[in-house]
């Protein structure tokens, strides 16, 4: 159920962010499904591999560099999900920003009620 709860709710995050960034473009609640489905694929196959690619990089930079990771990951989901755009990477990146930020705040009122 929990899985499910964190489908939806990144769905409606997407659905958000073009009115906060001008650079996102989410055409309707099912590419939105689309895209959140897709980006939970991406964390879980191919961010790791990347991340353990990139570990003298990003312990350089202290971490930060997964932010580079982030947006280049949801870029790339962009580029095959009609109805989905991203402008360019700092919009990219910044999406990330905002689902992560309320992906972390849900999880914290789920596990206050569990």
């Amino acid at each position: 159920m929990n899985i499910i709860f964190t489908w939806i709710l990144t769905a409606l995050t997407l659905l958000l962010a073009p009115y906060l960034l001008t650079g996102i473009k989410v055409g309707n609640f099912y590419t939105a499904l689309i895209v959140s489905f897709f980006w939970g694929l991406m964390n879980v196959l191919v961010k790791p591999v990347i991340i353990l690619l990139t570990l003298p990089i990003n312990i350089l930079t202290l971490g930060l560099f997964t932010f580079v990771i982030n947006g280049f990951l949801f870029w790339l989901i962009s580029t095959f999900v009609p109805g989905f755009g991203v402008a360019s990477f700092l919009d990219a990146v910044l999406a990330t920003l905002l689902i992560s930020a309320v992906s972390f705040f849900a999880q914290r009122i789920i596990k206050k009620e569990e």
